[in-house]
């Protein structure tokens, strides 16, 4: 499945402990939660989704603390294959992230054009990124 070799090396890359320019390991523990989801939107509706989407991810960054990083990206050349990469401060801001008013609206807006949804439980190993 191409989709999935594609998640599983965006994973890869994420959780990577080649940290070029000097960066170093960040963002460990058990307490994170990492998720990965694998989503096929309806072809007609992709420009409509995607809006939905940048406004969620918008509002969880902005509104939620234990939202640490959320990642969109398309399949190069199939905009109707999305992928998400998720990364939660704890198990308790994951849940609370399901439960806000804006993922809750994001869900009720794409229900329909939302094909298919695989998410993926992950276990983190290294958690790499550059300082900001």
């Amino acid at each position: 499945m191409k989709g999935g070799r594609f998640a599983a090396g965006v994973l890869a890359l994420s959780l990577s402990g080649a940290m070029p320019g000097g960066a170093f390991p960040r963002e460990t523990g058990p307490e994170r939660v990492v998720r990965i989801a694998e989503l096929e939107i309806d072809p007609a509706r992709v420009e409509e989704y995607q809006r939905c989407l940048r406004e969620e991810i918008e509002a969880s960054i902005r509104a939620e603390p234990g939202v640490l990083k959320l990642y969109a990206v398309a399949v190069k050349g199939h905009p109707e294959q999305v992928r998400l990469f998720e990364m939660y401060a704890s198990a308790e801001a994951y849940q609370a992230h399901l439960r806000s008013p804006h993922f809750l609206k994001y869900k009720e807006q794409t229900a329909g054009m939302v094909k298919s949804l695989r998410l993926l439980e992950t276990e983190p190993i290294l958690l790499g990124s550059k300082p900001d």
